[in-house]
């Protein structure tokens, strides 16, 4: 078997926080800036510090031609990781061997000057990523061509839209040709259409087999489509390594379990929502898969129904990774509004669940002729998973067309006071 690619051994990286006292007063001032001074040779009083380790006793390997996702919650060391595998940075303890050549997509756009032209820009980002002049020119039209900014090739880069300017340095960056490449979060750029042109050149890159890929993201989406494994970080230590299915199951079921469940926000004297959840095969759920029937239920308590004498509508929201997916509102379309009563069930059925891998929050509203009544944001957080959306017994790799919404509504008053 040949060797790792890389191979991180006991790895830990220590920074030490300094901590000063507060001055309110000019003597205060004063006497801080002198003190500044004198601190060069030695601490002088009031300072304090204390150690924070970003990252402790962290061992894993990358065969040559895998593509390892690093997932985790923001601080959990993920981007000391890459500054410590990119030599931006030295490990307090432990040993990183990298058996190749190196880029890191860190940042992007690093190194482009706002003077220089885009074409003067595509020579001189490529040179700090590493890239020959020879390299460059070779790839030069096939960045331009990606970038899609010919026509302002010649415009110093001050004058791009910040759209223009992500595009020109993605594309740069993309075109890198290493044995090791190490990325961190470079495919939230530009908008929709190219951020899918970005994925579809990063599964290029993938599926090559021929570099080996650190991918850093918050996309699980992506994550599930780009990597084979993954590393999953928590507070700087390594919590699991293994096959990117199972591990992005984890994680989304720890986020959701740690989350407490919000308060309405919006609260009418009269109407409470005793319970919202998520429901597969009848049972409450936190995991659901594509291509199963998924039911969303509301249940309200009324002090006075004759209040609302045409009746309550209803209506549920989504949002994956912090985006709005869609809305299932009960009054669009089917006209439906559910009798009042002192207590009451609504339910929207969706038949077959379009959703990839993503963590979604649900947030639920009860309405009474379009105003709203109660409003509950992230009622529930839920995981979506790859299921056997077609029943043809397999999972399907990447399921295209799959924002099949249908839903029907159903309501069941229980019991009347």
């Amino acid at each position: 078997m040949s060797q790792p690619a890389i191979s991180v051994s006991g790895v830990s990286k220590r920074y030490v926080i300094q901590h000063e006292s507060q001055h309110d007063t000019l003597r205060d001032s004063l006497h801080h800036s002198a003190r500044k001074l004198w601190r060069r040779f030695r601490w002088g009083t009031g300072f304090t510090s204390e150690e924070f380790w970003a990252l402790r006793d962290i061992n894993f390997e990358v065969q040559p031609g895998e593509v390892v996702g690093i997932i985790g919650r923001n601080g959990a060391g993920k981007s000391t990781l890459l500054k410590l595998l990119s030599r931006i940075t030295e490990p307090t303890t432990g040993s990183i061997k990298l058996r190749g050549r190196v880029a890191s997509l860190l940042e992007v756009g690093t190194g482009f000057h706002p003077e220089l032209s885009g074409r003067e820009n595509i020579f001189l980002n490529g040179a700090i990523l590493g890239m020959s002049r020879a390299e460059i020119r070779r790839k030069f039209d096939e960045i331009v061509a990606f970038a899609e900014v010919e026509k302002f090739l010649d415009t110093p880069v001050k004058r791009y839209s910040s759209g223009m300017y992500v595009r020109l340095a993605f594309a740069v960056a993309a075109h890198l040709e290493p044995e090791i490449l190490i990325v961190d979060e470079v495919l939230a750029v530009g908008d929709a259409q190219f951020q899918k042109k970005c994925l579809g050149k990063m599964q290029d890159i993938a599926r090559g087999g021929e570099r080996t890929v650190l991918f850093v993201s918050h996309n699980m989406a992506a994550v599930s489509q780009l990597c084979n494994r993954c590393v999953y970080l928590a507070q700087g230590t390594v919590c699991s390594v293994g096959p990117t299915a199972p591990l992005l199951r984890e994680y989304l079921t720890t986020q959701i379990t740690g989350a407490t469940r919000p308060k309405a926000v919006r609260q009418h004297p009269e109407i409470e929502v005793t319970e919202v959840d998520v429901l597969v095969d009848g049972r409450s759920t936190r995991d659901v898969t594509t291509g199963s029937t998924v039911v969303f239920v509301l249940c309200y308590r009324c002090l006075c129904p004759d209040s609302f004498p045409s009746g309550f509508e209803a209506s549920f929201i989504l949002y994956g990774n912090g985006q709005k997916l869609t809305n299932f509102w009960s009054n669009a379309g089917q006209g439906t509004a559910f009798p009042a009563s002192h207590t009451g069930r609504i339910v929207c059925r969706v038949p077959r669940w379009p959703f990839r891998t993503l963590s979604i929050d649900l947030e639920a509203h009860l309405n009474y002729r379009l105003a709203n009544l109660v409003e509950i944001p992230g009622a529930v957080q839920f995981n979506s998973m790859d299921g056997d959306f077609y029943g043809r017994g397999v999972i399907p790799h990447h399921a295209e067309g799959m924002m099949l919404l249908d839903h029907r509504w159903d309501y069941t008053t229980t019991t009347d006071a």
